[in-house]
C-alpha cells in the first residue's frame, strides 16, 4: 500500500501513520519498521495479506498471470477471499476512514468489511500455561529483560495464568519498562519465544502453542484432575491391587481409603494420617507449600506430608501407592512392623495405572491471547458516529475478527476483544515506539446495516478492485479451523 506524504528538506518525507511522525529519508524505514521512503512516497513494506478460502479447502487458486480464457483478469476471486487488516495501514490521525472499506456479494447478500491496523496503547496478552508447578504468588511481578511487564493473577484447574501488558507498563513507567513490554508483547503475539521471570518464583520460557519450559524444565503434560478427581476417576483401577493410594497435589490432595469413591468400592481404612486441612472426608488441602515438585509442592518426598499410621487401624505389609496428578512422580511403599512406608519396587499393574493417569493428561501448551480495546481511531474509521458501531457489535449486526481469526468480544461498554494469537496469520501485529501494539482489526457486517449505523459510503471499494502488484499484497491460506469471517448469518445475530 503507498500514500502521499509530505514533503520536507532533503528528500526525506513526514510519516503519519502513528503519533511518532517520523521523518524517514530515501531508502530508509520509520521506527516502526513498517513504513518506508521509496522514491519520495511512503509506502507500507509488509505487504498486504487477504486470505484465500480455497487455499484452505484445497480448491483450485486462480493463477496471478493466468491465460485460461474463463478468467476474468480478477486476481481475487469471490465470495473466497477475505481482505484482512494486516498491512493495511491505519487510521490515524483519528478522522480518517479506514484504509479499506470493501464491499462484496456472499450469497446474494452485499456485505461490507471494514479494514484497519489499530494502534493498541490499551492492550495486553493473557498467558496460559498448562502446569501444575508454581510459577510464582499471585499479584508477583512479571518480568521480561529485568523490567516489568505484568503479574501472575488467578490460577486456573491445571494451568497458571499471566497478565501481561496493559497501558500502565506501557507508557506509566519508565521509558525502558515501556520499550520491554512492548517487545516481550510483539513477540508473543507473532509466535516468537520470551523469556519471563516471575518475583519470588519461576523462570518460564513461554511460546503461543508450544510446551512451557519450567526452570528450564519442558513442561509434557497437564494435570488430570486435582488430587481428588483423580482418585475419583481411577479408583477402579488401584481397587483389589493395593490397600492405599494417596495423589499428591498442591490444591486438592486425594486419599483413596477416605474419599467417597473408596467407601464405595469397600476399600476399608488405612489408618493413615495427612498433614494439611482436611475438607470433605478424602480432601485434604495446604498439605505442603507451592512448588515446582510433587503435584506444584515443594516437596521431593512425598512421605513428608504423612503422619504416624494409626496402629489401631494400619498393619504391617498394608501397601500404599503415592502419585502426583501428572503420573510425573509415583512410589510404592509397604508397611513394615513399625508402620513405617518403606519403598519398593512398583508392581507392573500398578506402573500400569499410572502410565494410564499420563495417557490421560492433555499436552501442555502456552496459550497466548491477545487482548485490546477498540478506541476512537478504529471506531471513527468505521463511521463518524462512533457510538453506533459499539451498539452495532454489541446487537450481534456486526462480526469483529482479527486478522480474519474469530474474536470474543467483551460485554459492557466499549469495544474490548480477545483473540488467539496462534489463529491469526503469521506476523499479523506490529508496533509503534509510543509504544503501542499495532494489531488488525476487521469489521464485517451487511451493506445496509453500514449505511444505517452512518458508514463512510463514499470510501466503499469493490473487491474486484483489489489488483494491486505482487509485490505490496499477498494470500495466505484461511486457517480451516476458523469459521470463515464472510457469513450473512454471522452478521445478524441469531436473534434475526
Amino acid at each position: 500500500m503507498q500514500d502521499a506524504a509530505p514533503a520536507v528538506a532533503d528528500d526525506k518525507i513526514r510519516c503519519d501513520a502513528c503519533p511518532v511522525m517520523c521523518f524517514i529519508k530515501p531508502g530508509a524505514l520509520g521506527a516502526c519498521d513498517r513504513y518506508g521512503n521509496e522514491a519520495g512516497v511512503l509506502v507500507r513494506v509488509d505487504p498486504h495479506v487477504v486470505l484465500d478460502h480455497w487455499l484452505s479447502d484445497g480448491g483450485a487458486v486462480v493463477p496471478f498471470n493466468a491465460g485460461a480464457l474463463d478468467w476474468d483478469g480478477s486476481i481475487l476471486r469471490e465470495p473466497a477471499t477475505f481482505i484482512t487488516a494486516i498491512g493495511a495501514g491505519t487510521t490515524y490521525p483519528d478522522y480518517k476512514p479506514a484504509p479499506f472499506i470493501v464491499a462484496s456479494e456472499v450469497e446474494g447478500v452485499d456485505m461490507v468489511t471494514v479494514v484497519t491496523e489499530g494502534i493498541f496503547s490499551y492492550c495486553g496478552v493473557k498467558v496460559k500455561i498448562d502446569t501444575d508447578r508454581h510459577l510464582g504468588p499471585e499479584r508477583a511481578l512479571v518480568r521480561a529483560d529485568g523490567e516489568p511487564v505484568g503479574h501472575v493473577t488467578t490460577g486456573e484447574y491445571g494451568s497458571q495464568m499471566l497478565s501481561l501488558g496493559g497501558v500502565h507498563h506501557l507508557t506509566g513507567g519508565t521509558k525502558r519498562e515501556g520499550r520491554a513490554t512492548c517487545d516481550a508483547l510483539l513477540a508473543l503475539c507473532n509466535g516468537a519465544a520470551v523469556e519471563l521471570t516471575v518475583d519470588e518464583g519461576a523462570t518460564v520460557l513461554v511460546q503461543a502453542g508450544k510446551p512451557p519450559l519450567v526452570n528450564g524444565q519442558v513442561e509434557e503434560r497437564m494435570r488430570v484432575g486435582c488430587g481428588s478427581a483423580t482418585i475419583g476417576m481411577f479408583a477402579k483401577q488401584w481397587f483389589g491391587k493395593v490397600d492405599e493410594v494417596v495423589v499428591v497435589d498442591d490444591h486438592i490432595t486425594g486419599v483413596l481409603s477416605e474419599h467417597q469413591a473408596g467407601k464405595l468400592l469397600g476399600i476399608a481404612d488405612s489408618g493413615i494420617k495427612m498433614k494439611g486441612r482436611r475438607s470433605t472426608p478424602g480432601r485434604y488441602f495446604q498439605v505442603a507449600d507451592p512448588g515446582t515438585g510433587w503435584g506444584g509442592t515443594n516437596i521431593a518426598d512425598p512421605l513428608q506430608i504423612l503422619g504416624s499410621f494409626d496402629p489401631r487401624k494400619a498393619r504391617p505389609g498394608l501397601t500404599m501407592l503415592m502419585v502426583s496428578t501428572t503420573g510425573e512422580h509415583a512410589s510404592y511403599y509397604v508397611l513394615d512392623e513399625a508402620l513405617r512406608p518403606v519403598e519398593q519396587a512398583m508392581p507392573d499393574d500398578l506402573a500400569r495405572s499410572v502410565a494410564l493417569i499420563q495417557e490421560n493428561c492433555e499436552p501442555a501448551l502456552s496459550t497466548v491471547l491477545f487482548m485490546g480495546g477498540a478506541g476512537g481511531s478504529l471506531r471513527a474509521g468505521v463511521t463518524e458516529n462512533p457510538v453506533r458501531l459499539t451498539r452495532s457489535v454489541k446487537d450481534a449486526l456486526t462480526v469483529v475478527t482479527c486478522g480474519g481469526a474469530p474474536t470474543y468480544v467483551w460485554p459492557g461498554g466499549g469495544i474490548t476483544f480477545m483473540v488467539d494469537v496462534s489463529k491469526v496469520p503469521a506476523n499479523g501485529f506490529g508496533y509503534v515506539p509510543t509504544p503501542a501494539l499495532v494489531a488488525p482489526v476487521e469489521f464485517t457486517l451487511r451493506l445496509s446495516d453500514y449505511e444505517k449505523l452512518g458508514g463512510h459510503m463514499d470510501h466503499v471499494r469493490p473487491l474486484s478492485e483489489f489488483r494491486g502488484p505482487a509485490a505490496h499484497r499477498t494470500r495466505v491460506p484461511h486457517r480451516a479451523e476458523n469459521p470463515w469471517p464472510l457469513m450473512p448469518d454471522a452478521a445478524r445475530g441469531p436473534h434475526r
